[in-house]
This record gives C-alpha cells, sequence and structure tokens, in this order.
C-alpha cells in the first residue's frame, strides 16, 4: 500500500530521482556525443518525472501509468528520439517518423550494436536510450513516491548504467567520476530513506508512550555517524577498486553486446583483393579508367583495402572475428573520432567508372563520409567500415556512376632513413601463421652488424630495394615474374638472381620482415597516381596505377612505407650453379655462438619476443583470481556500507547510553534502547 508523503520532502526525493537517472543515463554519452542525446536526456527526465509526480499524487493504478508512458512515447518520441523526422523547427512528429519510431522501437537495438560508435541522431538510433530512459525515470519516481520500500528506487538507475555499458564501446570506458558520483548519490538516498523510516517509527512510539524516545542531539548524531560511515566505506571500497584496476589493468578491450553480436558484413567471405594484383595490369583493364580522384594527398595513394593476415596462401582482410578486432566492420553513422591518429586531415572526392567490387577506396583512417547521387540512402545504408585498418566495404559493389567524399587523416609516410631510430609498436597484428624459406636467412644478411630494431627495418629496406627489379611478368619485354604471393613465391623471390617481381611480392616480404623484426606490420593495397599527375587537383585513376606497400606501427603510431624497389633494367638471369647466392649466407654468414640453432629457428633479433616467452598460466590465473576477487569485494562493500555505518552507529550509541553519568539517564537510555530494539523489529 502507497505511504503519504508531505510534499517538502516528495519533492526532496523527486529531485534525488532526477538526478539519479540523469547520472545513469550519461552513461551512453560515448554512444551517441551528439546535442540530440543531450535534448532528449533533457526533457525525457522531466517528461518521465512528470508521469511518476502525477501518478503518486492522483494515486493511479499501473495501468494508468503505463498508458501515459505510452501517449509520452508516441507523443515525444519522434521529435526526441527521431529528430530528422520531426517538421516545424522540430516540433511537429511526421508520418514517416512515427513509422520509423515504431518499428526501431525493436528493430533498432540490433541496429545499435552493429554499427560504429559514436552514432549521433543516425535514423532512429535514439529510440533505445529513449525506451530505456523513460521507463527509468517513471519506475524510479513511482518507487520512491508510493512504494512502502523506497529504497528499491536505488535499483532502477543502477542497472541504467549497466546498460548503458553494455550497449556502449569496448574501448570507450565510462567515466570514474560517474560511476563513483551515481553509487555517492544512491547511498545518501539509501540513508536519507533510512532515517526518515526511523524517525517516523520513533516519533509514533514516542505519542504512543508519552515519552521522549529520542533527543534532537541523538537524532543528528545518528545521522552524522551514518554519513560518516558510509563515505569512509565508499572511499576504502573506491580506493581498493582503481588500486586494483590500476595494479593489473585489463588485458583486452571490455566484452561488450557489440562485440558478441555477429557483423553484417564478414571480410573472409570475400577473396584477398591483393590475390588479383596483376588483373589490373593486363590488357584492357590497365588502361582503363577505374577512378576519378580529387584532392589526392601528397603521396598520391588511395588504399583499397588494408590486408593484415597471412596464412601462407593469401594476405587477407581479418582473421577471425573472435581475435581479430580487423575482422570486424560496423557501420558509420556519424563521425568518427581520429583525434588520437597522428597525421594530416584530408578530404576526397572518388568517382567510380570502371572499378568493381565490394571495398570502399579511400585514404587514412576515415572520420565521415557522404554518399551522393541517386543511390545515397542506399551506399550509405550498405557501408561498413573497420576503424583498426581503415578499411571501408560496401555489402553491394560500387557500380560505374556512384560518388562520395570522405574526411580521413592521413598517415605520414616515412623512407627507409626515417626508421633507423624506430621503436616497434604495441598494436595486436594477427601471427603469420607460415613464414616462407629464406626469409629468415636474408634478412640475417641485410641486418648483420646492425643494432636497433628500427635501424634493423631501415637495413632490410634498403637491402629489398639493392637486390629487387621489377617485373610484371606481363609485356613482351619483361623478364618472365610469376604472380601471387605465397609462400613458395615469396622464397623464389629471395633465392632467384636477380630478385625479381612486383609490388605485390615486395610488399608482403616487407611486411613478413618487419613483423620477425618486432613492428605491427600490414600490407596495403590501392592506386598510387602518377607523379606528373599526383599534385592535380583531378585525377583519373586506371588499372595500370594499381600498386602495393605496407604500413608499420612504430613506438609513434602507424607510418606508410613503400618497399618497392626503383624501377631499372633488369639484369640477366645468371644460370643455375651448384653454388648459389643466397643458401650458403644460411650457414656461413652468422657467427656458429651467436646463435647455436640457425637453421632450426630465425634470429633472436628477427622475431617477436612477445611470442617467444609465453605468459605463467599459474600467474595468469591468480591475476584473474585477483581482479575478479578485487571487484567482488568493492561492490559488496559499497552495497554493504550504509548498512555497516548503521550498524556502527547503534552500538557508538547503546555504547553512549550505558555509561550515562547518572542512575537516571541510564533508565531513560535504556527504555530508549527499547524503543529503538522495537521499531527495528516492525512494531509502532
Amino acid at each position: 500500500m502507497s505511504v503519504r508523503l508531505r510534499a517538502g520532502s516528495a519533492s526532496v526525493d523527486t529531485a534525488i530521482a532526477l538526478a539519479a537517472v540523469g547520472l545513469a543515463a550519461w552513461s551512453f554519452w560515448p554512444v551517441y556525443q551528439s546535442a540530440a542525446f543531450v535534448v532528449l536526456l533533457a526533457a525525457t527526465l522531466v517528461l518521465g518525472g512528470a508521469v511518476g509526480v502525477l501518478g503518486a499524487a492522483f494515486r493511479w493504478p499501473s495501468i494508468v501509468v503505463a498508458g501515459a508512458v505510452a501517449l509520452v512515447y508516441l507523443g515525444a518520441g519522434v521529435q526526441l528520439a527521431v529528430p530528422t523526422e520531426a517538421t516545424g523547427g522540430g516540433v511537429l512528429p511526421t508520418g514517416a517518423g512515427f513509422v520509423d519510431l515504431v518499428q526501431a522501437t525493436w528493430l533498432s537495438w540490433k541496429q545499435l550494436v552493429t554499427i560504429s560508435v559514436p552514432v549521433g541522431s543516425y535514423q532512429a538510433l535514439l529510440v533505445p536510450a529513449f525506451i530505456l530512459i523513460l521507463l527509468t525515470t517513471v519506475v524510479t519516481v513511482s518507487v520512491a513516491l508510493r512504494a512502502r520500500t523506497p529504497e528499491t528506487a536505488t535499483l532502477p538507475p543502477a542497472l541504467l548504467l549497466l546498460a548503458g555499458i553494455a550497449l556502449g564501446s569496448g574501448t570507450s570506458a565510462v567515466p570514474l567520476w560517474l560511476v563513483l558520483g551515481l553509487l555517492a548519490l544512491l547511498l545518501v538516498w539509501l540513508i536519507r530513506f533510512r532515517l526518515r523510516r526511523r524517525s517516523a517509527a520513533l516519533r509514533a512510539l514516542g505519542e504512543q508512550s508519552g515519552l521522549s524516545v529520542e533527543t534532537p542531539r541523538e537524532r543528528r548524531s545518528t545521522a552524522l555517524l551514518t554519513g560518516v560511515g558510509a563515505l569512509v566505506m565508499l572511499v576504502g571500497a573506491s580506493a581498493v577498486g582503481i588500486a586494483a584496476a590500476v595494479a593489473v589493468p585489463p588485458a583486452t578491450d571490455r566484452q561488450v553486446v557489440r562485440t558478441a553480436v555477429e557483423q553484417p558484413f564478414d571480410p573472409r567471405a570475400y577473396p584477398s583483393p591483393l590475390s588479383g594484383f596483376r588483373s589490373y595490369l593486363e590488357n584492357p583493364r590497365a588502361d582503363e579508367p577505374m577512378l576519378t580522384v580529387s584532392g589526392l594527398p601528397a603521396d598520391g595513394r588511395l588504399r583499397i583495402a588494408t590486408l593484415d593476415t597471412y596464412d601462407g596462401v593469401t594476405y587477407s582482410v581479418g582473421s577471425d572475428g573472435t581475435t581479430s578486432a580487423s575482422g570486424s566492420f560496423t557501420r558509420v553513422p556519424y563521425r568518427l573520432d581520429q583525434s588520437r591518429v597522428r597525421g594530416t586531415d584530408h578530404t576526397v572526392t572518388v568517382t567510380v567508372r570502371d572499378y568493381r567490387g565490394p571495398w570502399v577506396p579511400g585514404t587514412g583512417q576515415l572520420e565521415q563520409i557522404a554518399f551522393h547521387g541517386g543511390d545515397a540512402s542506399t551506399l550509405a545504408g550498405a557501408f561498413f567500415y573497420n576503424d583498426v585498418t581503415g578499411t571501408g566495404a560496401l555489402t553491394t559493389a560500387l557500380r560505374s556512376g556512384d560518388s562520395y567524399t570522405a574526411d580521413s587523416v592521413v598517415k605520414p609516410t616515412v623512407t627507409a632513413a626515417g626508421l633507423e631510430k624506430a621503436e616497434p609498436g604495441s598494436d595486436a597484428v594477427p601471427k603469420p601463421t607460415v613464414i616462407p624459406d629464406e626469409l629468415a636467412s636474408v634478412l640475417q644478411k641485410y641486418t648483420a652488424g646492425v643494432t636497433g630494431a628500427g635501424a634493423k627495418l631501415a637495413a632490410a629496406l634498403r637491402g629489398l630495394a639493392q637486390d629487387g627489379y621489377i617485373s610484371h611478368g606481363i609485356g613482351p619485354d619483361e623478364p618472365a615474374s610469376r604472380s601471387g604471393h605465397g609462400a613458395d613465391r615469396i622464397t623464389e623471390l629471395l633465392t632467384d638472381v636477380p630478385m625479381l617481381g612486383d609490388q605485390e611480392q615486395y610488399a608482403v616480404t616487407a611486411a613478413l620482415m618487419a613483423r620477425q623484426l618486432g613492428f605491427p606490420a600490414r600490407v596495403v593495397f590501392g592506386f598510387i597516381a602518377p607523379a606528373d599527375a599526383a599534385s592535380s587537383a583531378t585525377v583519373t585513376l586506371t588499372g595500370s596505377d594499381v600498386s602495393a606497400w605496407i604500413e608499420v606501427q612504430t613506438a609513434d603510431g602507424w607510418v606508410t612505407v613503400d618497399p618497392t624497389p626503383p624501377v631499372r633494367p633488369v639484369p640477366p638471369k645468371q644460370p643455375e650453379q651448384p653454388t648459389e647466392i643466397s643458401r650458403p649466407q644460411t650457414n656461413v654468414q652468422p657467427p656458429v655462438d651467436e646463435n647455436p640453432q640457425q637453421n632450426d629457428e630465425p634470429p633472436q633479433a628477427q622475431v617477436d619476443t612477445t611470442d617467444q616467452q609465453p605468459p605463467n598460466p599459474l600467474v595468469e590465473t591468480l591475476l584473474a583470481i585477483l581482479v575478479v576477487v578485487g571487484w567482488t569485494l568493492l561492490i559488496l562493500a559499497v552495497l554493504a556500507a550504509p548498512f555497516l555505518a548503521v550498524l556502527a552507529a547503534k552500538w557508538r550509541r547503546r555504547a553512549l547510553r550505558r555509561s550515562a553519568s547518572t542512575a537516571s539517564e541510564r533508565i531513560v537510555g535504556g527504555w530508549r534502547e527499547f524503543a529503538d530494539a522495537a521499531v527495528d523489529h516492525g512494531y509502532d
């Protein structure tokens, strides 16, 4: 049965309820990051709070409150949750807006977790937040004003906070101040409920007995001790939790809903774009216009796809989605935050000519993309993007006439000399499952006598440029050069004299060498504008402009490196003879005492040190247990803080009453102790 509350007390509870819901709802900010969400939050708190207050004031039954919530949802849903479909300055809903609102009631949840964040006010993706905030506000206010146990009003805001975390990003954490602020507010609210219940019970007992059950001083002392105890417990528990998080940080991103949902675009369902490298160079595609681009960066590069997974047969886009973030493609609704990427802002406009395929050419790390033409909305809905590799794709292939404009941050391009002092970065890149034969021995030859990871990578790139020659093996005047980039083809490249291949083989070889030296590396397949046209405002790229290069992550970030040797006359191929150049160096080049197992494994300098010393399973297990125990203790301590504070206050009050200076004071104290015990056991 509901209890009547005085207007002043009800106003305070309503204000605390709205503040708690507002704090909890702010956990959705990383998902939206737009002014539309702020407007939705403020308006929903007012509307939901009004429904809760009116329901309590007029004692509406649950069915009437539910009807009022439905009216608010339909009446304000388009303006707040689908603002792009509202007219009259965003005040009047439209028929299309109502349709989107109703459909989004059940469809928008999956869409929200299969799209890149932040989503802004894209389509109807504000609907999930609107539903959760509206329901939480109404339930919280109603329980606080009407329930016999108003303490349960603290549960809905806590659940809303968890929902914001679950529907959020695995990398953008909810601010610590938000969590601690909400916990502190809920603790204060719990203490307020407890003290108010106790005060009412003592007042009723005093009226029945005609005695003063509690003095104002004791009332203030109890409230103060309860608050101080809760504060001490909150600070202590927070300190333990923060210390545990700092001492044992999470090894991977958080597992949230979007990390467990199957993404609509799977890059592994498509063949590696690098496998078709030579097809662009053959007639008639070599002279056909593929793309018309305006605003190319200074290096003239336009990426088709970034490849980071090598299995000894092909370099492909992404590995198993459970182990490689590059395998995860999501929709781009609004604008991506690339403020942490080192590079320069750039805008390109691309018009498709004879290019075909699911991969969307672009430059750098995408910030925003806008499609043009009659199919703009269809293409925007079919566009997916992987922010780890900077690769865009469509579930429907690009066609002639399609056009789009993309804002991106372009990574810097460096030469071999610029890598001399570089140190490897820390990003996780799928480990190659197969290392071609002869790669270790050739890499050792190039890096002999060189110290430092960056200096060794620079030496390896110089070695490829010095020994390598370019031949596509297509023209009648070109030496034979087999296509492909499997392990056998890379071995052939490294053992032939002269070394003969094209960008396909050299990019793969350089990426594998960088990986052996400890650098995260990947291959980029795309187009490079001719030197005489790269500076033009508009460039038409043909099939002959296809190329491949690599990206290497240093301690300062990802950089673009072109390992392709310069074009020059190819010397005659030396006849095969028993004494080959490359193979004996594996046995005689390195001193025996430096590497006793040189025939079985690559040198220490050429392997990723993180792969050589696997972590101790026992240590990992103990750390995981400590993390779980630490967080469990933190949660239990926070939940138990108000109750422990009340117990401490009662213990101190009992001690003061027993140690009173006079017998009469001790008798009165005993009576008050009895009255308190009766109240605690539910006797009024």
